[in-house]
């Protein structure tokens, strides 16, 4: 029994000690994954008069973090707070809160960093003048061993820190959301694909001045450490460059960038694109005051050199630019020819013109048409700047000056035209409309290159300029339809032609044989008369031979039939003597002349009867009757005759005689 009591009272009094133990928290255990703050319950030197860290062994947090293994205190003397490691994950940013430090400035919206940065050495923090609030420094990718009770740690998904009073977690659950909206937890990326830049607004430093509407660019040098902020990643050095806050006129470019966004915001704006064919005039917004490059002839306003405030004498050619649109404006200026249409159903690709409307005229003849026109226009690149400081951008232009000078340019012409002479003169108007115009574009630093005039219009429901042009048209009609029969006849004589020229090409073949044969008979004519005439020749020498032979052997013979004709002549002299003398005596003895002729006759007949076999009596006799009832013939005929008296008569004539005596002879 007493044994019993003894055990139950060692066990109450090691629960006892266990149970105190336990109460003292005089051995505390932290595990390696995770850190311990200190919290000391009392102390000799009492609490702390200001701040939230006890620098000097006061109560209260203490400057000192437990990392893990075993730790022995003073029984019921320190409280422990285990917190988790902070851990930021890769490509995010986390964002530092510091309870106590010094107060921040009056100009100041985030703690500086410039004399600490070191958040996992409390102590050196405080001493080295590190102030409350959140920092200008932020914590890149890794792990961290921080006192959560001096440091609460934003990230996108967690917030590090010891909750000190009950509305804590509400305070920095919406700084957290106010950074998310900002997209603070992510670096800036801006990739070249995307054509982007980043425009910065600074959130801290010292204000802009009065005359300023943007921040100059300060810390760009990248060979001055001590002032080179590298794209705003280092805040102490913007500062320290004499940065200010507002809208920068730095702009970021491509690449990654870990700004924090407590201290600066970043907006992504395109980038200014300048296609070919066109220029971009700036105009400044920031800078110094420039000087004028104008010259003293110009009397539009000042142009400037780059990099100063007011318009640049110089455009931005074809390219693309990292311009900072808040520091100044870029007017794209086309530098190609343009059309501007006095249209009001059209416009052109630029847009200048969507306010046009054509132009309201009155003829000499009291019509009212509008006439729709077009005006082709070139601008300088290098008098882009001229333009644009004249008159502000080129729809101005277009609208307050060019449409009211074109207008009354052709009201002007209208005036002193007829509607018809309007439609048929119009490319006369077009090209003395180009040479006047042309010079009061000059004037303007424009290049005017084509007027174009369209047909005039009437008003809606005004049929009477319709009623002109229909007459027009009918007359038009009317001299086509003469001009189409005389073309018609043309060609009906152009096909007859052309129908004769086929035959004679059917018949060129024949045509050109018969051609070819007459070549050829002319050159065997001519041939052959070259061989006549030679022939000619030769005979004609040959017969002059043969007429001197002639010649020559005639007179032979000559000689020779004179002297046979002169024996001839007496041999037939004696014989006609001989043969007269027996004709006479022929005569004598048959009774006379008469009697000797027609016995010769009848010796004639007689023979030529019996050469030819005619018989003298015909076998077939035709009594035509006479008046005795007798017939008689020819024969009968002339014996009668012969021995009539008009025979002897013609007989004893002269001639008779001389014709007897040659058949006589004969």
């Amino acid at each position: 029994m007493t044994n019993s009591y003894v055990f139950g009272a060692a066990a109450v009094a090691i629960f006892v000690v266990f149970c105190l133990f336990t109460l003292s928290r005089c051995v505390r255990y932290v595990g390696n994954n995770r850190v311990a703050i200190v919290e000391k319950l009392w102390s000799r030197n009492g609490s702390i008069t200001s701040g939230l860290i006890a620098m000097n062994g006061e109560a209260g947090y203490q400057p000192v973090l437990l990392r893990g293994g075993y730790h022995f205190f003073m029984p019921f003397q320190y409280r422990i707070h285990a917190q988790p490691l902070v851990t930021i994950p890769q490509g995010q940013i986390g964002y530092i809160f510091a309870r106590d430090g010094a107060p921040l400035g009056p100009t100041q919206t985030l703690a500086s960093n410039v004399r600490t940065a070191d958040f996992l050495d409390v102590r050196r923090f405080l001493e080295d003048g590190g102030q409350k609030g959140p920092q200008r420094t932020i914590l890149r990718e890794g792990t961290y061993a921080i006192n959560l009770a001096q440091f609460v740690i934003i990230t996108r998904d967690h917030i590090y820190g010891v909750m000190l009073e009950a509305n804590d977690t509400d305070l920095f659950t919406n700084m957290q959301t106010v950074i998310a909206q900002r997209t603070g937890f992510d670096t800036v990326v801006i990739r070249d694909s995307t054509d982007q830049i980043g425009v910065v607004t600074v959130h801290d430093g010292p204000a802009l001045t009065a005359d300023q509407i943007i921040a100059p660019e300060v810390g760009t040098n990248q060979a001055d450490s001590a002032t080179f902020h590298n794209s705003f990643q280092d805040p102490e050095k913007f500062i320290a460059a004499g940065g200010r806050r507002g809208r920068q006129l730095q702009v970021l470019v491509e690449g990654s960038y870990f700004i924090n966004r407590l201290f600066a915001t970043v907006e992504m704006v395109p980038k200014t694109v300048i296609e070919v064919g066109h220029v971009g005039v700036v105009i400044s917004y920031t800078g110094d005051n420039g000087a004028d490059t104008s010259g003293e002839d110009y009397r539009h306003g000042e142009l400037v050199d780059r990099g100063t405030r007011g318009v640049w004498s110089e455009p931005l050619l074809p390219g693309k630019y990292a311009f900072n649109t808040y520091a100044g404006k870029i007017i794209i200026v086309p530098t190609t020819n343009f059309i501007l249409k006095w249209d009001q159903d059209t416009t052109g690709q630029h847009k200048f013109d969507e306010n046009l409307s054509q132009v309201s005229l009155i003829t000499r003849d009291a019509f009212e048409p509008t006439l729709p026109l077009s005006v082709v226009v070139h601008i300088d690149y290098r008098k882009a700047p001229l333009v644009i400081q004249r008159f502000g951008d080129i729809k101005k232009l277009v609208e307050q000056t060019l449409d009211p000078m074109v207008s009354a340019y052709f009201k002007n012409v209208a005036q002193k035209k007829t509607l018809i002479e309007l439609l048929q003169e119009r490319s006369d108007i077009q090209e003395q409309a180009g040479g006047e115009m042309r010079a009061k574009f000059t004037a303007y630093n424009l290049e005017l290159q084509e007027v174009l005039i369209g047909t005039p219009r009437a008003a809606v429901g005004n049929d009477q300029i319709e009623k002109v042009l229909q007459q027009l048209r009918e007359r038009q009609v009317a001299e086509e339809q003469v001009t189409t029969y005389q073309k018609q006849r043309i060609a009906s004589e152009g096909e007859k032609e052309l129908r004769a020229a086929q035959a004679r090409a059917h018949q060129q073949t024949a045509i050109t044989e018969s051609e070819l044969s007459i070549t050829v008979q002319e050159n065997q004519g001519k041939a052959a008369a070259k061989r006549a005439t030679q022939d000619a020749e030769q005979t004609r020498t040959l017969a002059r031979a043969e007429s001197d032979r002639i010649k020559i052997i005639g007179e032979g013979e000559a000689a020779k039939v004179v002297a046979l004709a002169g024996a001839e002549a007496d041999r037939i002299t004696k014989t006609g003597l001989a043969t007269a003398e027996t004709i006479e005596k022929q005569a004598a003895a048959s009774g006379g002349a008469q009697y000797q002729l027609a016995r010769q006759v009848v010796e004639r007949l007689a023979e030529a009867l019996e050469a030819s076999g005619v018989d003298i009596v015909p076998r077939v006799q035709i009594n035509t009757g006479g008046a005795n009832g007798e017939g008689g013939g020819t024969l009968q005929a002339l014996i009668g005759m012969l021995l009539s008296e008009k025979g002897m008569a013609f007989l004893s004539s002269p001639a008779a005689q001389d014709k007897a005596a040659t058949d006589t002879k004969a």
